[in-house]
């Protein structure tokens, strides 16, 4: 934990520390060390384009803690104008059946959900995802303080079997 964190809060240029993350992403080995770590890379935010490109390699990966990093960065960094219709496609189009890649995938269309209800909503209605991953979804935003109560019952009605 104590490597990853050191990423998000040395002192160097982005090219040093995609050296580090090189050698840590591949030993990340739970959710927690996965989760905590991605919160503190807010170099992200002053190279979307370098470290979204940098990302396609763990989203491609089939390592369940690799695919799970990309999907945690997508949500941390990528739910925004620009970028967010392309983190939904990317989240449509992964398919595991790890469960912290699918948990991954549920909490960052949770908080896609809050961040903008009628384009997720419509990813909803149209998503391939696995039911697993859709219902766990649907769960967390339900779950969410931030969803009001009659949206919450229309989305009860929308579990799959």
């Amino acid at each position: 934990m104590i490597y990853g964190l050191v990423i998000g809060y040395m002192k160097a240029d982005l090219e040093e520390k995609l050296k580090y993350l090189d050698k840590f992403v591949p030993m990340i080995d739970n959710w927690a060390i996965c989760d905590c770590c991605a919160s503190t890379y807010k170099f992200t935010n002053k190279n979307l384009e370098e470290m979204f490109q940098y990302l396609q390699k763990y989203i491609k990966s089939s390592k369940e803690f690799e695919l799970r990093f990309a999907c945690i960065m997508l949500m941390d960094y990528y739910l925004t104008e620009e970028y967010f219709d392309k983190v939904l496609e990317i989240y449509n189009a992964i398919v595991s059946d790890k469960y912290y890649v699918q948990m991954g995938i549920a909490w960052g269309i949770s908080v896609a959900f809050v961040k903008n209800e009628e384009k997720t909503s419509n990813f909803l209605e149209s998503t391939k995802l696995d039911n697993f991953t859709y219902n766990k979804a649907l769960q967390k935003i339900i779950e969410s303080n931030r969803v009001s109560k009659e949206v919450k019952k229309e989305l009860k009605k929308k579990k799959r079997k």
